[in-house]
């Protein structure tokens, strides 16, 4: 393929202006990586603390600690605490932190298949494709396709459903062998409100009692996580992380250009499939457990590189930790804004994304230093 169309490039093609550069302007430098990660380390831990402990009502740090380690190392501890404790909240956080992590994932690889900071599950329709998948499964099993989505289970169909959401778009969005950075954007929210119609439709053939709890879930939530939730986004997460470690120099070569990594012995062809199937079983797996989540894989990847740069062997653990500081504290906060209430935590994380992708896009336009 042919390389990207850039706005504000002299001929409009990426290699003039790659879409991230791992030598680009970045504020901490390869040394100060491990500080930057020991700091976000900690930082999770001290949010994951806060949401077991803060909630509609508010439990002293000390007794929530008394019940993990009664679960951990052993010992008593007061039954109805350690329902809300070890029961509802840790695997509450713990999902948080997981779905942050994956969606930050999938954000990095969707970017570098495309070379396209503006790329994230949620523009491109990914997120959309999965969620499409996820509803099917309940919805259609009464009917005769019920049992190849039963065979295929929450996470399988959504991974079929995002992987031919982000083809599509892929395909439909390249003239002339070109991938063109309008039309990829363009193309992504087509196919994501064509998909998001879809999922409306199959929403009324569900009962009126299931149809609330499936809104609320389609917007991103947690609530409700239970420790089996954890177990296959954990592993998959884990899984897509080392290959892609294993692949950053790959990933790097790919940003100069096709022709540069081509020159540098990188299979594209290859990479490029891989790095789609990576991007829709990340997010797959994680919309199959916590629903629609938006704008969370474009933030955090982007804001990733402006801290560290471009090089995919840092990038890739910080977008990983920062996304799971991220959406712990944005749980946090929709747990707390409207207190008994609770708000769905793809309300904030659109609310914050929306701005950030039209910043992004104004800055892309206008050629700012770190657009990119």
């Amino acid at each position: 393929m042919a390389d990207t169309l850039i706005p504000g490039s002299p001929s409009g093609r990426a290699s003039d202006r790659p879409a991230t550069r791992p030598s680009g302007p970045h504020l901490v430098s390869g040394a100060g990586t491990g500080v930057l990660l020991a700091a976000l380390g900690a930082a999770l831990v001290a949010a994951m603390a806060a949401g077991v402990s803060i909630g509609s009502v508010n439990l002293p740090p000390g007794k929530v600690w008394g019940v993990v380690w009664a679960h951990l190392y052993g010992g008593d501890s007061d039954p109805l605490l350690d329902q809300v404790v070890w029961q509802i909240r840790t695997p509450r956080v713990l999902l948080a932190a997981l779905a942050g992590a994956g969606l930050s994932v999938a954000g990095v690889a969707l970017q570098a298949l495309v070379r396209n900071p503006l790329a994230d599950p949620y523009v491109l329709g990914v997120s959309s494709g999965a969620s499409l998948g996820a509803v099917l499964v309940p919805a259609l099993g009464g009917t005769a396709l019920g049992g190849v989505t039963r065979a295929l289970g929450v996470t399988g169909a959504a991974f079929g459903t995002a992987l031919l959401s982000a083809l599509v778009v892929y395909v439909l969005a390249q003239r002339a062998g070109r991938l063109l950075d309008s039309w990829l954007v363009l193309t992504g929210v087509a196919i994501g409100y064509l998909c998001t119609a879809a999922t409306t439709f199959v929403q009324l053939q569900l009962e009126p009692t299931e149809l609330q709890g499936m809104m609320f879930w389609l917007m991103g939530s947690v609530a409700g996580a239970a420790w089996d939730d954890l177990g296959l986004p954990a592993a998959l997460i884990a899984a897509c992380l080392a290959y892609l470690m294993l692949q950053a120099r790959p990933l790097n070569a790919l940003l100069a250009g096709e022709d540069a990594a081509t020159g540098a012995g990188v299979p594209v062809a290859a990479l490029r499939v891989s790095l789609l199937l990576v991007g829709s079983l990340l997010t797959a797996a994680v919309v199959s457990v916590v629903g629609g989540v938006g704008f969370l894989g474009l933030m955090v990847p982007h804001m990733t590189r402006f801290v560290v740069g471009g090089d995919h062997r840092r990038v890739l653990p910080v977008a990983l930790l920062g996304g799971a500081v991220f959406l712990v504290l944005v749980d946090l906060a929709a747990r707390i804004a409207d207190r008994p209430n609770e708000l769905p935590v793809g309300l904030f994380t659109t609310g914050l994304g929306v701005p950030f992708f039209l910043w992004l896009l104004r800055r892309r336009a206008t050629g700012g230093r770190h657009a990119a």
